[in-house]
């Protein structure tokens, strides 16, 4: 069964990858330039790279990209169970004024959920989906920061991989780019207004912090866990805290410049009765399509 989830996954990854690279492509013919791309005539990554390895760290930059973000969480309930969520979360800034950008940030998640109380039975499909439209000044200082709402649609395909809830509040992001060093964090804190009476209310907080140190030839170094407290649930199960590092490189497939990415975290703080996994691989590719100048 799992291997044919495991196609079936497969088959979507690709079939949205292609309509997505295309689509993109398309609508943002800047990304085909190579003097955008961060090249020098004779091949070498040059100013540009160094650029586009800030612009990848800031969530509110002005750069269109689409991060397939692959989590592989292991060692989940009694049978040491596996998780996989792939994040699809395209990230599209747009013009409102000279003064103000609209930075629009969706994660689509598809999941493959098993059923911890079995060794081999689980749930593979769409999960809820996540909007976020973070305001931010249109020439940025050094603190550079945005803030706006997010939403949580009931979207999911099973029951099990989703809340059942709409829900709704305030993400902000802040952060700061000294030297090669970048440097901030993004909270969003949701709380359910509507959905399946019979799921339980939602108030949750999502925190990741970001430190990030680049080098040349587009390496850099991360860290960049995402923190999960869920406010409803009781005392010793409201925190999951990951803590990790990983590496990263801008380079370029062809002449399109892309981001990849690979990191672990272990879960310092997990839920005390609450199924949790031991530790994450985060596998991450970002499609990148730099604005014109």
């Amino acid at each position: 069964m799992e291997l044919k989830v495991l196609q079936n996954l497969l088959n979507t990854v690709i079939q949205i990858t292609l309509m997505l690279t295309t689509g993109f492509y398309c609508a943002a013919p800047a990304a085909a330039q190579p003097q955008q791309a961060g090249t020098t005539s004779s091949g070498q990554t040059g100013a540009s790279t160094e650029e586009l390895q800030k612009q990848v760290q800031n969530p509110v930059a002005n750069l269109i990209s689409v991060p397939f973000q692959n989590n592989i969480d292991f060692g989940n309930g009694p049978y040491d169970r596996t998780r996989n969520t792939l994040n699809i979360q395209p990230v599209v800034p747009f013009s409102l004024s000279e003064r103000v950008m609209l930075i629009t940030r969706t994660i689509f998640p598809i999941i493959i959920q098993p059923d911890l109380a079995t060794p081999n039975q689980g749930a593979f499909g769409l999960g809820d989906i996540n909007p976020t439209f973070f305001f931010a000044p249109a020439r940025q200082s050094s603190l550079i920061w945005g803030i706006g709402p997010t939403f949580v649609l009931p979207a999911a395909t099973e029951r099990t991989l989703g809340a059942g809830k709409w829900s709704a509040g305030p993400s902000v992001v802040g952060l700061a780019q000294p030297g090669k060093w970048t440097l901030g964090a993004l909270v969003s804190n949701v709380w359910s207004f509507a959905g399946q009476k019979s799921r339980p209310a939602v108030n949750a907080m999502t925190l990741q912090y970001f430190v990030n140190h680049n080098f040349t030839g587009g390496w850099y170094f991360t860290s960049s866990p995402i923190l999960n407290a869920n406010w409803r649930a009781g005392q010793g199960d409201k925190w999951l805290v990951p803590f990790g590092a990983g590496i990263g490189r801008v380079t370029r497939i062809g002449a399109a410049p892309v981001n990849w990415q690979i990191a672990a975290y272990g879960n310092v703080i997990r839920p005390d009765t609450l199924p949790s996994s031991r530790w994450q691989l985060r596998l991450q590719l970002a499609l990148l399509y730099p604005q014109k100048h």
